[in-house]
């Protein structure tokens, strides 16, 4: 009978998934877990978006695309240079977006979401994101539709 070996399968469980709040963000607006690589190192990563309701990105870019798939929660999205949440789409549990390297986009939760919105979000590093204007605030409240 064989046993898990852990330097071969190497499992992080629910509770034990090292979320932390981005620098500079506010407290419960969003939070990220890396479990493999690094957006801003080289190759392959795996990072765990969760925004908490009320809280948006403004419109930014990255240089490579991004594999998303929505974990739970409803995660908005939106894809253009100028933030307008109330045009964002709705994207629930099991659904896949695809963000296009060099295009603007933004995202978040609605502030009267019941739970966060948690995303797996995979790609090829390094990512480079931008702010397509960098003197406004990175993060955004949003009330919701």
């Amino acid at each position: 009978m064989s046993e898990l070996d852990p330097t071969q399968t190497i499992i992080t469980f629910t509770d034990d998934i090292p979320w932390r709040v981005p620098d500079l963000s506010p407290p419960n607006s969003v939070a990220e877990a890396v479990l493999a690589g690094s957006e801003d190192g080289e190759g392959a990563y795996l990072v765990l978006m969760k925004w908490y309701p009320g809280w948006m990105s403004a419109p930014h870019t990255y240089v490579t695309d991004r594999l998303c798939v929505v974990i739970s929660g409803v995660w908005w999205c939106n894809s253009g240079p100028d933030f307008d949440p109330g045009q964002a789409v709705p994207v629930g549990p099991g659904g896949f977006v695809r963000r296009v390297a060099g295009t603007p986009h933004y995202d978040g939760a609605s502030a009267d979401a019941a739970e966060p919105a948690v995303i797996a979000v995979s790609g090829i590093a390094p990512v480079r994101q931008r702010w397509v204007d960098a003197s406004q605030p990175v993060l955004r409240q949003w009330r919701g539709k």
